[in-house]
């Protein structure tokens, strides 16, 4: 059944060289539009989005130890290294389950979400694309973008309902922040955006 979905996935692309583009691109590029919100939202937002950027790293972070302790403890080949599949994008022969794009794109978008709506709606948006796009390239199949998104889940879960134990590391990283004489300040002598 994975591999059946996978297919039928997979067999879109080459189809359409415009599709093909936006996988490709979305698969390559989607992390970097991440980092681009959050680094737009702690260097322009608020006290509120600053906390929110934090406590996103520290989700992401942990989903992706998750993924390496999993990697360590399961290994299943690449689609391209047990069947033949259309790839679009070359990737190293490791192991499958679960992705770490998708799990990248959902902890950083689920960890936004419970924090600010408006911008994690758009962000899980991009999430899904990129796990369907990890899909459509040949690098995953559709189970490994599902154990990613439970990961995800879990994790975001598990630091919004502990935040009261990451609270100290991210006024910290905040006040550290604040302290950087280049950053501006508004006529209180407050970082700009609070």
């Amino acid at each position: 059944m994975n591999y059946e979905l996978f297919q039928s996935i997979n067999d879109l692309a080459g189809q359409s060289p415009l599709l093909d583009a936006i996988m490709i691109f979305i698969t390559k590029k989607a992390l970097y539009m991440y980092a681009l919100i959050l680094l737009l939202m702690w260097f322009l937002g608020s006290e509120r989005s600053k906390r929110t950027v934090v406590f996103a790293a520290i989700t992401g972070a942990l989903g992706l130890l998750i993924n390496f302790i999993i990697g360590q403890i399961y290994f299943e080949p690449r689609p391209f290294v047990a069947h033949t599949v259309k790839l679009l994008v070359d990737h190293a022969a490791d192991a499958s389950f679960p992705s770490d794009h998708t799990t990248g794109a959902f902890s950083l978008s689920l960890a936004v979400l419970l924090l600010n709506r408006r911008i994690g709606s758009f962000m899980l948006a991009l999430a899904i694309l990129t796990g369907f796009s990890r899909i459509y390239v040949g690098n995953h199949y559709p189970f490994d973008v599902l154990g990613s998104i439970v990961v995800s889940l879990v994790v975001s879960i598990a630091v919004y309902k502990l935040s009261p134990v990451f609270e100290p590391v991210s006024r910290a990283i905040i006040a550290i922040y604040n302290r950087i004489p280049f950053v501006p300040k508004n006529k209180k002598g407050v970082s700009a955006g609070h």
